[in-house]
């Protein structure tokens, strides 16, 4: 489903003006990621400085590392019903799980959910698999103590943006390989998630476009995490869950925009969901860069109100 055909004025206009500012910025690539994480959180960077909500908190639960951060919001003034984990994006570099509160408190109000940030660790600092080894930890954690320490029924979605859309994919993958459990999430909302690690057709062929993402910082991004793999070692099924057996998944809602490198990765990764036998929404945005539904857009608004509606249907 193509949408926002009747808005590709201001969105072409929005990516020109996009580019123009992010060609007189560091480009990430050739910076160290701590500076660009600064700049992230002083509004320096690309995006506006993070606005942080009063009624966010953290939880500290354990895991094989020692300990993850879960960044928590509940609905003010009604009863949850049901808990989101979400998993924030950042190429498994950057971002963190308090960048993104009102994110998480528009699902709170509008979705009536409780949303459940994971603060998984980055690289460089820490190789794969260790914010897959967290995410991993952080669902079993709310599978199995979240209803009661939360205080939420025991019904659950999970999803991201980006890398955190494709570290949703490996969780669900890991929860059915390792742990044999299927069905405990009502949902999987995956927002213009990397799929295909070792690249697809439109990250290929983005070339050196500033929209957020390039084809250059894509590469960075995965050899910084990745620790140099390429080839056919991208394309393990932990790493690249395109390559994964898909069956047993829940109702998933693909979100990306057709500006963004990683259209590709949405429009493969929707038709091998439907494929394995589970139900796939694939709704593509026209002209939407990556990360476009954090930007004052029509179509971000039209993209957020939708993710919102399915996380409520999820749990439902």
């Amino acid at each position: 489903m193509l949408i926002g055909t009747d808005t590709v004025a201001e969105t072409r206009a929005f990516n020109d003006e996009l580019e123009r500012r992010q060609a007189t910025l560091e480009r990430i690539e050739t910076v160290p990621a701590e500076r660009t994480r600064a700049a992230d959180r002083t509004g320096d960077g690309l995006f506006p400085a993070p606005v942080y909500v009063p009624q966010a908190r953290w939880v500290d639960v354990p895991s094989r590392s020692g300990g993850i951060r879960l960044r928590v919001v509940a609905p003010k003034d009604r009863e949850p019903v049901g808990a989101y984990l979400h998993i924030h994006g950042g190429g498994w570099v950057l971002g963190a799980a308090d960048n993104q509160d009102p994110l998480l408190e528009a699902v709170a109000e509008f979705g009536g959910l409780t949303a459940v940030s994971v603060e998984y660790r980055l690289a460089p600092e820490h190789l794969y698999p260790a914010a897959h080894d967290d995410c991993e930890d952080a669902a079993l954690w709310l599978l199995e103590h979240g209803a009661e320490a939360l205080g939420v029924p025991a019904r659950f979605a999970i999803g991201g943006e980006s890398a955190g859309a494709h570290l949703s994919a490996t969780t669900l993958l890991r929860l059915r390989d390792r742990h044999g459990i299927t069905g405990a999430f009502g949902g999987a909302n995956l927002v213009y998630g990397a799929f295909d690690v070792s690249g697809t057709p439109s990250s290929r062929s983005f070339g050196d476009r500033l929209l957020v993402l390039s084809a250059s910082s894509m590469a960075w991004f995965t050899d910084t995490y990745y620790d140099g793999r390429d080839g056919e070692a991208l394309r393990d099924p932990d790493i690249s869950p395109l390559f994964a057996d898909l069956r047993d998944m829940p109702p998933a809602l693909f979100t990306v925009g057709t500006a963004d490198a990683l259209l590709d990765d949405s429009l493969f990764m929707a038709a091998r969901w439907e494929a394995a036998g589970n139900d796939a929404d694939l709704r593509v945005y026209a002209e939407g860069c990556h990360v476009f539904n954090a930007f004052e857009l029509a179509i971000a608004e039209t993209a957020n109100v939708s993710q919102i509606e399915f996380l409520r249907g999820a749990v439902a």
